[in-house]
């Protein structure tokens, strides 16, 4: 690999530029692209002009069927016997998108079913993550039958034998990591069990598997018919909030589901669903991308059950009508604001935090923080921003009395949930991925973790792990950035994880006069750079601090992300400033 080397405009960032693919010229031809075009589409393993057409044109009839998933098929089969035979069917499911997204995919066909079908939510702040005990005995108290978990329980082995021994029939549908011993049930996993055809389904994703498989045993035929067809279109727009917001790789089948689902999104009949476009600003959109999904609906969802209850966001893709769907949405935007205000406060004393313990030296390769004042609900969202700032593998911990509730979030190399393991003896519990993880932990066992979580981390990480990295596609003139690039760019996405945005780097360019500081409160920089004849306009986000220190070089290399500017109905690729080195 090409590797460019670091300047001092920004805290310093190696440039990975991928070198030219022996396949680019080839793919080019046969594709009849552009070979910039042709190079992007290899990073991402797209290797022939069939791949190509599959690739930018997804097909909804190459999604696998349910008997790719281990059990998903038997889950359905059990539910139908459920409905049959009058059994009463609670959905325990996840606080987060990908959770909340999936109770509402399996809640809405089982009640198309006839079922008699409730769901229950954990508390955040008050249950943790999970299946517990208590709420098990509450379900059954209350009549509940059958227990069906979304997007969680693969390590509830304990819990499981709890079920079991108050007569509930339990079915497990999740993906995170199983730890070791599964637990006794019926358990739908796309790794635990062996290999499946999508090892990279979320939870919600695993929820629309087992729905088609139950629409097609409803109906008794492998075609559904139209009531059921109409509600798995619905599904897939859920499943795609799921994929997006859980971060799962966005390639392969999950790009079919995302496709088709943000497509889906534009022409919803759900209530909960349009009161929360209409409340995000979103409503006048044809078409939703994976930003909105990631950075603005998201959000939202996820803030109710950081601030609040989750079960508001469930009771609103479910149950609520108009109105109350317009309200129930209003309140998720309040608590999202609320959110947005409580996270500035607490990265502030994080990041102060952080410096004062010297975990930002070079010594130091991870870091734990804990206190009293910090809201459970945010801490997650606080440690992904200290990995971004600092580079380093990141657990917070709000206390609370004699114990205490964490989150982490992780970098390469250091996978999350094996390092909890190899720390558990100073946890109550712990789960997870690779990349994030959540703990329960005594409030005196705090440091003898932190200690041990940095052992790990100075075992398993070297210096050039913690050095922020920036991967690029290509090195480009000026002159290849055209608008002949919008579209097949735009038909790339939609972009995460396996197939983010493309990014590219410039040779030495010259700014075409001194930045201008634009926005509201003067936060971004805008600027005209020329290479030979070629003029082009940028925009660094959220850099307009840094606007004298970029006029000090003149002469420079820009890495970029090619943007789609649409103004009074011209359309033209402006270059979305990501950094900058001095030539």
């Amino acid at each position: 690999m090409q590797v460019a080397g670091a300047g001092a405009a920004h805290p310093s960032r190696q440039w990975i530029i991928a070198p030219p693919h022996p396949q680019r010229e080839r793919l080019a031809r046969d594709a009849r692209i552009s070979p910039l075009l042709a190079q992007i589409l290899l990073n991402r393993g797209v290797n022939s002009a069939s791949e190509l057409r599959s690739f930018l044109a997804p097909e909804f009839r190459a999604l696998l069927p349910p008997t790719s998933l281990p059990n998903a098929v038997e889950a359905a089969n059990r539910l139908i016997a459920a409905v049959r035979a009058r059994r009463k069917i609670v959905i325990y499911g996840d606080y987060d998108v990908d959770g909340v997204s999936a109770t509402a995919i399996l809640w809405h066909g089982l009640t198309l079913a006839g079922a008699d079908v409730d769901y229950y939510v954990p508390s955040r702040l008050e249950e943790g993550y999970g299946l517990n005990a208590d709420a098990l005995e509450r379900i059954a108290a209350n009549g509940g039958q059958v227990v069906i978990t979304v997007d969680c329980g693969v390590t509830a082995v304990d819990e499981a034998r709890r079920a079991k021994g108050l007569g509930l029939e339990l079915i497990i549908t999740d993906h995170h990591h199983p730890t070791g011993e599964l637990p006794d049930a019926l358990l739908v996993h796309p790794t635990a069990l062996g290999a499946s055809g999508n090892p990279h389904l979320s939870g919600a994703g695993v929820a629309l598997k087992i729905a088609w498989a139950f629409a097609q045993q409803a109906v008794g035929a492998a075609r559904v018919n139209d009531a059921f067809r109409e509600y798995l279109m619905d599904a897939t727009a859920f499943a795609a909030l799921g994929l997006v917001a859980d971060v799962v790789p966005l390639t392969g089948e999950n790009r079919i589901i995302a496709s088709f689902g943000l497509r889906r999104l534009a022409h919803t009949n759900n209530p909960g669903l349009s009161a929360l476009i209409d409340v995000s600003g979103l409503v006048a959109r044809k078409h939703f991308d994976d930003y909105d999904v990631g950075f603005v609906l998201g959000p939202r969802l996820n803030a109710v059950g950081r601030m609040g209850h989750a079960r508001d966001a469930v009771e609103l893709f479910t149950r609520a009508g108009f109105d109350r769907a317009q309200d129930i949405a209003r309140r998720l935007d309040a608590h999202n604001r609320e959110r947005q205000s409580v996270e500035r406060e607490v990265v502030h004393q994080a990041e102060g935090l952080v410096v004062e313990r010297g975990f930002d030296r070079d010594a130091c390769r991870g870091i734990v923080l804990a206190s009293r004042a910090w809201h459970a609900g945010v801490i997650g969202i606080v440690a992904a921003r200290l990995v971004e700032r600092f580079g380093r593998p990141t657990v917070l911990i709000s206390l609370d009395g004699d114990a205490g509730q964490g989150s982490g979030r992780s970098v390469r190399h250091f996978p999350l949930h094996e390092v909890l393991a190899c720390c558990r003896e100073h946890l109550i519990s712990h789960g997870g991925h690779a990349m994030a993880a959540g703990v329960r932990i005594h409030a005196q066992q705090v440091e003898p973790f932190t200690r041990a979580f940095q052992a790990q981390a100075a075992q398993r990480l070297t210096p050039a792990d913690l050095r922020p990295k920036l991967h690029l596609d290509d090195e480009v003139e000026l002159a290849q950035v055209t608008a002949e690039l919008a579209e097949p760019l735009e038909r790339m996405a939609p972009f995460g994880l396996g197939n983010p945005r493309p990014k590219l780097a410039t040779g030495t360019v010259e700014l075409a006069g001194p930045p201008r500081v634009v926005g509201r409160q003067g936060q971004h920089l805008q600027l005209t750079v020329r290479q030979g004849a070629t003029h082009r306009k940028a925009v660094a986000f959220g850099r307009g601090s840094q606007a004298s220190e970029l006029a000090d070089h003149p002469r420079l290399r820009l890495a970029f992300e090619p943007l789609i500017n649409e103004w009074n109905g011209a359309r033209r690729l402006e270059l979305k400033v990501l950094d900058w080195k001095p030539a």
